[in-house]
């Protein structure tokens, strides 16, 4: 083991936490250019160093919130750019980071964390687990034909870069934040998204459609053509809807812009039904699911007591390692959640946890990759119906 120590970073020692984590992800270092647009995506006092004497190890958050199954939300620290130099790794340098990270959430009242993983064996053992998934789909432009039944939808508004910049934020706080997992977008997102947009290779645009209500959903995309002669591509970079009127109206201006072969969405919310648009749902074909957000109940006690349930009550008995005082035994029914000292129906460790509580997994389905311990069938089906939820969960919220 080294000798090194873990403090917040001085505002000075962000750009350096920043070119570190970029090379952790074999990503050269920033110009002086790209950082003064980069320090505005800082929010302050949230960065975390390894020192050594030298920085050897980042970790920062930005603070949210998050949507929680019956509707509610609760506050939600997200994670980002962590990362441990090459030459440090493996030396409990990154275990050091993440229990003073949630020190620093459990003292600043933030009950739950969130994150995006660059790679799926890292974070388990810290807690999180992967409590939302998506789908990555592509429609075949060209074949795809609408069900007569399909919404028509309404009106269809184009905005280039420059007004798609602007209006980011308010096109997405209009719109409800209707599934479990969903978060707020911190002012301090922003920046990032426009850094990279400017950055991109094929035009930008963003189309928003209105309903009679006013604004109801929005799609940006690009489209890209590799060279003369070859199939043109568009991607979608964001879609945000809160009608279904909206959600067809949108698909229907995807599948009117010329010059356009396919189109591609990533990670979208397992249970949305694009390809039942389509007369031949095989023309828009999911090529893959994978992890979308990674959850952590810091306070597992106020977390389960924040959502809501249905069915009768289980007895479920958590056991947390690396936050010893989240283990013990909670009963949860129709009321909320408490301890006790009731008999468990149910084991499980924490990681397991953070992937049931927003309805992304049955507990059937996971006692059956041995991730939940049950007394009998009855605990799992009751359990089931307390964690189902209507939608699948989705975060929909890169940072």
């Amino acid at each position: 083991m080294s000798d090194f120590s873990v403090r917040p970073l001085r505002s000075d020692e962000d750009r350096a936490a920043l070119d570190l984590f970029r090379r952790a992800l074999h990503v050269k270092e920033m110009t002086d250019e790209e950082w003064s647009a980069a320090a505005a995506s800082c929010q302050p006092d949230r960065g975390l160093g390894a020192f050594d004497p030298e920085l050897i190890g980042t970790v920062r958050s930005f603070d949210s919130e998050v949507t929680l199954p019956g509707g509610g939300t609760t506050p939600l620290a997200a994670v980002s750019l962590v990362g441990v130099r090459a030459d440090r790794t493996r030396r409990g340098v990154l275990t050091a980071l993440m229990r003073a990270q949630f020190e620093d959430f459990a003292a600043r009242g933030f009950p739950a964390a969130m994150l995006h993983a660059s790679e799926g064996a890292i974070y388990g053992r810290f807690g999180y687990g992967v409590a939302a998934r998506g789908k990555s789909i592509e429609v075949d432009r060209n074949r795809a034909r609408f069900r007569p039944e399909v919404p028509a939808g309404g009106q269809i508004s184009l905005l280039d870069l420059e007004s798609t910049i602007e209006q980011w934020p308010s096109l997405f706080d209009a719109l409800p934040r209707t599934r479990p997992g969903m978060i707020a977008r911190s002012p301090y997102l922003w920046p990032g998204y426009e850094r990279e947009a400017r950055k991109a290779t094929a035009p930008i645009s963003t189309a928003v459609h209105r309903g009679p209500d006013g604004v109801d959903g929005y799609v940006t995309y690009t489209v890209e053509r590799p060279h003369l002669g070859a199939q043109t591509l568009m991607k979608i970079q964001s879609f945000h809807y809160a009608s279904p009127d909206a959600f067809a109206g949108l698909w229907r201006y995807l599948l009117s812009v010329d010059l356009v072969d396919r189109i591609t969405a990533e990670k979208r919310p397992l249970d949305e039904p694009i390809e039942l648009l389509f007369t031949d749902p095989r023309h828009a074909a999911v090529q893959k699911t994978q992890d979308e957000g990674w959850l952590r109940l810091v306070d597992v006690a106020a977390m389960l007591d924040a959502r809501t349930y249905h069915g009768e009550s289980v007895v479920i008995e958590v056991n947390d390692p690396f936050l010893e005082h989240n283990s013990g035994r909670y009963r949860l029914s129709e009321e909320g959640a408490a301890r006790t000292t009731d008999p468990a129906d149910l084991g499980l460790d924490a990681d397991t946890l953070s992937m049931l509580y927003l309805g992304g997994w049955r507990a059937s389905d996971l006692a059956t990759a041995g991730r939940v311990r049950a007394t009998g069938e009855s605990a799992l089906e009751r359990a089931d119906l307390l964690f189902g939820t209507r939608v699948n969960p989705w975060c929909g919220t890169f940072f």
